[in-house]
């Protein structure tokens, strides 16, 4: 149960255990940096790469084990056209060519666009990029980090960081998502064996 360490201590100390975390970890935190030379507004990476190298950490996995990409997050409201969002991935295509892992680009000012006919469900414009994580169909997966100029790293958890450190996955039920999160928690669970899964 060592990997259950950081459970349910306060805030401050996981904060403290996952900038750790992903400061040793070369993928992260090379992500991170290159994210911020691409300069983009309002952005973070988010996410599976964040919460499971956590996971991988704290079960002694190698690293990169279980994640697919690396989803980075920016909010442009001026121009919301796809065509915009666009030029930004293409762009991306080159800043991030020595990423271990692919890297996903979307601007959250664009997603209630495209959520209806995706997920049959309304969306409501974000005001903001952070807006976003708290929507995510698991708290679980509710968290995005940005490495700022002086090189601290900004934490973006809604729901706190528990769920992540008791390897817990809970939903998220302030939009229906049951498919989504129940194929995601599907996944996790034969990654990761460890994990505690709520039913939606």
């Amino acid at each position: 149960m060592d990997h259950l360490r950081y459970a349910g201590l306060p805030f401050a100390r996981q904060r403290a255990v996952l900038i750790d975390i992903v400061r040793d970890e070369p993928i992260v935190r090379d992500a991170l940096v290159a994210a911020r030379e691409f300069g983009l507004p309002q952005w973070r990476i988010v996410a599976g790469a964040i919460y499971n190298t956590v996971w991988n950490v704290l079960t002694d996995r190698p690293s990169g084990h279980g994640i697919k990409d690396i989803d980075l997050f920016y909010y442009e409201p001026h121009d919301l056209s796809w065509e915009a969002e666009d030029r930004v991935i293409k762009r991306g295509h080159d800043a991030f060519s020595g990423a271990a892992l692919p890297v996903e680009i979307r601007n959250q000012a664009r997603v209630h666009l495209w959520f209806p006919e995706k997920f049959g469900e309304e969306y409501a414009p974000l005001e903001n990029g952070d807006e976003s994580i708290s929507r995510f169909s698991s708290k679980t997966h509710a968290v995005g980090i940005r490495l700022e100029e002086d090189d601290s790293l900004d934490v973006c958890a809604p729901f706190g960081l528990d769920d992540i450190f008791s390897f817990r996955v809970v939903p998220n039920r302030v939009l229906y998502n049951e498919p989504g999160y129940t194929a995601k928690a599907e996944r996790a669970l034969q990654c990761w064996p460890e994990l505690d899964v709520e039913p939606w």
